[in-house]
């Protein structure tokens, strides 16, 4: 019998094989990322590199899959949400698979809503973008225009303007945030949605589990913030001054946007916010909050048909 090397110095040799390897070998070295890998590792070169073609062939397969990828539920690549990269260690070449963009976004999303039941968002909102917002009336045309410059030029941590969109019930508001939201993931600008009305009452309900100050650093860190239907909650001065109070001083002070969907305009939310459930007024302490808003928001009046009569 002959030994494994013999056995497998002829089976190369064969001719259909030999060229099938020698036209893998050409499809390698004409891809783009392996020949800057190429040059920036001189031990491996066109004479060298026959102990790791197989492992490059499965970077180049792999990267081409990424570079057309059609989306993380359909991902062809072996590990779904991962893409490859090329590592030495040892002077030995090694793949290594890391989290993907879509991956890691998926993966904070998860932590979020395991964090914050507010988090929930409609499906219909998650998969909002500006192509399919419904530009039938003036003021929905100009406030898209304004929302896709938001997410085009937002810098967090160097610009803290954010916007305020304001109009009545079923304009479109939400959506275009949903909107914002895509586009911003599109440049890896991490971002969040959070219901008011339902985060502050979840707040409320964290006080016995010890949870309230990890949920406001949550969401006062993140680099673009949208507090969606503000001015539907049930107002008390400490959701005022020590839950919206710090998180807007914190945001102001990192430049960190912060944008808003109400049916309130700024002289009505200000009016809202002045009110506490136990009745008192403290117009000073909302003018504060109302301040900070104003100074760090564009405000954008959305108008239109109701889209949820519609439906």
């Amino acid at each position: 019998m002959d030994s494994i090397d013999a056995s497998l110095h002829h089976f190369m040799n064969k001719k259909e094989w030999q060229e099938r390897f020698e036209k893998v070998k050409k499809e390698v070295l004409m891809d783009k990322r392996i020949q800057s890998f190429l040059k920036e590792h001189s031990a491996w070169n066109e004479d060298t590199l026959d102990r790791d073609l197989m492992k490059l062939y499965e970077y180049k397969k792999e990267r081409e899959n990424c570079d057309f990828c059609p989306g993380l539920k359909r991902c062809p690549n072996m590990m779904k949400g991962y893409q490859p990269v090329i590592a030495v260690e040892n002077d030995q070449l090694l793949i290594r698979y890391q989290s993907c963009t879509l991956k890691r976004q998926e993966e904070e999303r998860k932590k979020q809503q395991s964090l914050m039941k507010s988090m929930y968002i409609p499906k219909e909102i998650l998969e909002a973008t500006f192509d399919s917002i419904d530009q039938d009336h003036k003021s929905r045309l100009a406030a898209s225009n304004k929302c896709l410059q938001f997410a085009m030029e937002a810098n967090p941590g160097k610009d803290g303007k954010g916007l305020y969109l304001c109009g009545k019930f079923g304009v479109g508001k939400t959506y275009m945030m949903g909107a914002i939201v895509n586009e911003l993931a599109a440049r890896n600008i991490p971002s969040m949605i959070v219901y008011v009305p339902d985060f502050f009452r979840e707040l409320k309900q964290s006080v016995t589990d010890g949870t309230v100050q990890e949920k406001i650093d949550y969401v006062k860190k993140m680099d673009v913030l949208i507090l969606d239907d503000i001015g539907a909650e049930t107002i008390s001065a400490w959701i005022r001054d020590d839950v919206l109070g710090v998180i807007l001083q914190y945001r102001m002070m990192e430049k960190l946007p912060t944008l808003y969907t109400s049916n309130y305009d700024y002289d009505e939310l200000e009016e809202h916010l002045s009110y506490s459930q136990k009745g008192g007024i403290e117009r000073l302490k909302a003018k504060r909050i109302m301040e900070r808003i104003r100074h760090l928001t564009t405000f954008v009046f959305v108008d239109g048909k109701n889209r949820r009569e519609s439906l």
